[in-house]
């Protein structure tokens, strides 16, 4: 074959190898994109591609980031994520209110050690619906949550009772919130002593300090409602619990935890390697 074309056996073989090389670079990459397009879809058409690396590292493929990055371009695969912003709390009153001994020490070293609570809304057809969240800081997982067409004590007062009914903490938890009137409310405090929970508040028009549930609710509003037309209340209640306990809680990469899921996170804590 060689004489017949006229190439030397050395020049055929160079070629040869040449070749064999190309085509595993093409394998290689078409399972890399088969690879990134399976994450991509699994989030929900979500995760950019900071996280589609992270998840492609905890499967035990190396990949550069920019890499990632280009070959999502190329594939149009892009996050299709949106922000919008809307202000829910109302500090103006004359309640009592805590300290901040939180301090955005935000790492606490074991569950039920310390929780963050806010509220956040979602646009519907019928009006809005509000939802109040408590997170265990140390995982980062929704322990709690209540939705209601009015943004009441009621509303933040049945999220504390889910989430104390669910977890049980011992005494001396500490509770963060903002100074809004719904949790410096006497029945929220209330509440709070008879969960033996210790109070702490954000410094007035200081968003830093409740920053860990306020990116929650950024990151649920913009995965979530505000990709979705909600026709009814009841809709959305479904779509976001759906969300919060299946997705969020279950489901989706947390950079702060390692690039685990909260439930993952305290399955790692109650039995370590």
């Amino acid at each position: 074959m060689c004489s017949v074309f006229k190439v030397s056996r050395s020049g055929y073989y160079a070629w040869q190898k040449s070749y064999d090389k190309r085509l595993e670079r093409r394998k290689r990459r078409e399972d890399l994109e088969q690879k990134i397009r399976r994450i991509f879809l699994g989030s929900r058409r979500l995760y950019g591609s900071p996280k589609v690396t992270a998840a492609l590292r905890t499967r035990g493929v190396v990949v550069s980031e920019k890499r990632v990055a280009r070959l999502m371009q190329v594939m149009g695969l892009k996050s299709r994520t949106v922000k919008k912003y809307k202000a829910t709390t109302n500090s103006k009153h004359n309640l009592p209110v805590h300290d901040n001994t939180l301090n955005r020490k935000f790492i606490p070293e074991a569950p039920n050690q310390a929780w963050v609570t806010d509220i956040t809304y979602c646009p519907t057809n019928e009006g809005w619906l509000y939802l109040a969240s408590v997170m265990d800081l140390y995982s980062r997982k929704i322990v709690g949550f209540h939705m209601s067409d009015r943004m009441t004590k009621d509303l933040v007062i049945k999220a504390l009772d889910r989430a104390y009914a669910q977890r049980r903490p011992g005494a001396g938890l500490l509770h963060h919130s903002d100074r809004g009137s719904q949790y410096a409310s006497h029945e929220y405090q209330k509440k709070m002593k008879q969960y033996k929970m210790e109070g702490s508040m954000s410094r007035k028009g200081n968003c830093y300090d409740n920053a860990c549930i306020e990116s929650f609710h950024s990151v649920l509003k913009k995965e979530l409602i505000y990709l979705t037309k909600f026709r009814t209340r009841e809709d959305a209640k479904k779509q976001i619990f759906e969300y919060i306990t299946c997705f969020y809680n279950g489901e989706r990469i947390h950079s702060t935890i390692g690039y685990l899921s909260p439930n993952s996170y305290e399955r790692a804590f109650s039995n370590p390697a």
